[in-house]
């Protein structure tokens, strides 16, 4: 989850590196730090608790000048966010600095050794054993430092993205990764880029290489780049050229990444079916199911795999799959999956959601189907990605970049890719009639434009905020396909606001939850005119008749629900299984604007980082 960038270069190695680690403080904010190896031949290293702001005070205008360099932003796990335990870390000899995302799970025994013999340690982590193995293991040996990276490194167990910078060799840059994302951009006049993901390297090069698990790469000022496996196998690496856009990284005149990202989501929809739907046609394009039908119409079951919001747009997949193609649908935590001892069968698809497409959890649970036979899909939003390369097939949400930690666009984009895709599946396997079909495709395509429209309305979402703002708790209720709703809604308010929220089914209500209501309880029901709708009426006026605040989200148009609430905010009306395209979206305006309220850092909300790519 912590953010690498590194720089080999003609150019001064620092801007660079702040820069980049302004783009990566979505995957941590505790401390940050930069080395770089200066014209004089000595090492400089400068770090500090907090976030980027605070290194670029504490270095203030005596800039490193170096024209090598690495930077590091940290989410902390081993050991509590400092001064000393921010990266770079450096070896027993100070001569050597590392930079890394991961865990290393037998630190304490390499520390052990290292201790014994006569290494001094300073800090609380893990990264920091791992530079003083790496040095231990280039003195002891004499290998030349790349080889002592690959010695050291078939010792290591757990999951690491390192960046390796020597004192003594300035015109080399050493990465490795396993279980940790890496890239290295290919730049011009001999330059070379590193970063976690695209972002610090965007805006200076379109040419990347995904290092891929256990390769060590070995990037010279002369432009020379050797990739080995930690093995010693010479690896022919391909060069990938990344479509992003520096202008996505910007604010673009919004005071926040997570309001910038809640108001793309019409064009993010968008671009999320592009191409998919084909209205004149009346047919749904779908290669990642149709290259690989036979596994999809032998299929016995769907294995849903996510975490955090991915889960939740599972959740709301579970009822369309279900819904459209009638085939049983379990959806999964993937961070329990492993350590329950699933069923996993060679008949099973296993669907894998992820953002980022580089989460742990998710990334191990599906590497644990693949060996059972399973067929994976995955559906992620960036290419080139661990879970896109290592899935069978899959499909792209089109989101663009999220920077906000609190995933907002990119859970609206993965349930309009799992609605398409349910769609296509339940028409190719005769479950779902044409006329149907053409129902949800038209109303499918109209949805950017109602998201739209709601987004219009954002304004009335500010005066109900202030209205909940102070509360300690709130209960997100919904039924059918707004349970799931209920579930994000909920978390987005706690991730941002720290208010305690919980989603339940508005039944379940009866089975524990009415206890807490009381005049000072928040509830927040999706009480949209479907299925269920007299349903969720009757549990509304069972909180009305306890006290509790109410606020619902209904149709354009609804006086029942109107005259119960104390607050409503309306959505145009929709078929149900669409319906949750447009009723997240005041949730995430609520919760944006009752954080602000409360004085958060909407974008950087404490102990959380976007991409979590640790276990």
């Amino acid at each position: 989850m912590c953010g690498i960038v590194g720089y080999l270069g003609p150019e001064p190695a620092y801007p660079i590196l702040i820069d980049g680690l302004k783009r990566l403080e979505y995957r941590g904010y505790d401390s940050s730090g930069v080395a770089t190896v200066e014209p004089g031949g000595e090492m400089s290293v400068h770090k500090r608790q907090g976030k980027v702001a605070n290194l670029e005070a504490h270095i203030g205008a005596g800039v490193p000048q170096g024209t090598v360099g690495i930077g590091h932003t940290r989410w902390a796990t081993h050991g509590p966010p400092s001064d000393r335990n921010a990266h770079p870390h450096l070896g027993g000899n100070g001569k050597i600095a590392v930079i890394h995302n991961g865990i290393i799970e037998n630190y304490e025994a390499l520390k052990e050794l290292l201790t014994h013999r006569g290494h001094d340690l300073t800090s609380d982590t893990d990264t920091e054993v791992l530079a003083h193995f790496i040095d231990e293991v280039h003195r002891s040996t004499g290998l030349d430092l790349p080889d002592a990276v690959r010695v050291a490194l078939k010792e290591v167990v757990g999951a690491y993205a390192i960046v390796v910078l020597d004192e003594s060799q300035p015109d080399r840059l050493i990465a490795a990764r396993k279980s940790s994302p890496l890239v290295v951009g290919i730049g011009e006049n001999n330059a070379f880029y590193v970063g976690s993901d695209a972002t610090p390297i965007v805006g200076y090069t379109k040419n990347v290489i995904y290092l891929e698990d256990e390769e060590v790469a070995t990037m010279g000022r002369d432009g020379s780049l050797t990739i080995r496996t930690i093995a010693d196998a010479v690896v022919t690496p391909e060069v990938h050229e990344i479509e992003m856009e520096i202008a996505s990284l910007e604010k673009a005149g919004f005071d926040h990444f997570m309001l910038k990202e809640i108001f793309e989501q019409p064009k993010s929809i968008r671009d999320s079916i592009r191409g998919r739907i084909r209205l004149q046609s009346g047919e749904v394009m779908m290669s990642g199911i149709d290259d690989h039908w036979a596994k999809w119409e032998q299929a016995e079951r769907i294995l849903i795999l996510g975490c955090g919001t991915s889960w939740h747009a599972g959740l709301v997949a579970e009822y369309l799959f279900e819904s459209f193609a009638r085939i049983p649908v379990e959806v999964e935590y993937a961070s329990e999956f492993r350590y329950r001892k699933p069923v996993i069968r060679d008949t099973d698809v296993v669907l894998a959601i992820s953002q980022s497409g580089e989460t742990a959890d998710t990334l191990a649970a599906i590497r644990l189907a693949k060996e059972h036979g399973a067929h994976i899909f995955g559906v992620c939003n960036v290419v080139g990605s661990s879970i896109a390369r290592e899935s069978d097939a899959g499909a792209y949400t089109h989101a663009g970049p999220e920077i906000g930690v609190a995933s907002t666009k990119a859970f609206t984009a993965q349930v309009a890719v799992l609605t398409t895709m349910a769609m296509h599946l339940g028409k190719r396997l005769g479950k779902l009639n044409d006329q149907a079909f053409m129902r949800l495709m038209t109303g499918l395509d109209n949805i950017p434009d109602l998201v739209q429209q709601v987004l219009d309305n954002a304004s009335a979402v500010e005066h109900i905020a202030a209205q909940f703002a102070q509360a300690e708790n709130a209960l997100y209720l919904g039924r059918g396909y707004q349970f799931p709703v209920a579930l994000e809604g909920a978390l987005k308010l706690k991730e941002i606001s720290y208010i305690h929220a919980e989603g339940y089914p508005a039944a379940e209500m009866k089975h524990g939850p009415i206890a807490l209501i009381d005049e000072n309880m928040p509830v927040i029901f999706i009480a949209t005119q479907d299925d269920v709708y007299e349903k969720v009426v009757s549990n509304i006026q069972e909180v009305k008749a306890r006290g509790g605040q109410i606020l619902a989200i209904i149709n354009d148009g609804d006086t029942k629900v109107r005259a119960l609430a104390d607050h409503v905010l309306e959505v145009p009306k929709v078929h149900e299984a669409l319906s949750p395209l447009l009723t997240s979206v005041p949730m995430q305006l609520l919760s944006y604007h009752i954080a602000l309220m409360r004085g958060c850092n909407v974008d950087q909300p404490r102990n959380l980082a976007k991409s979590v790519t640790v276990e």
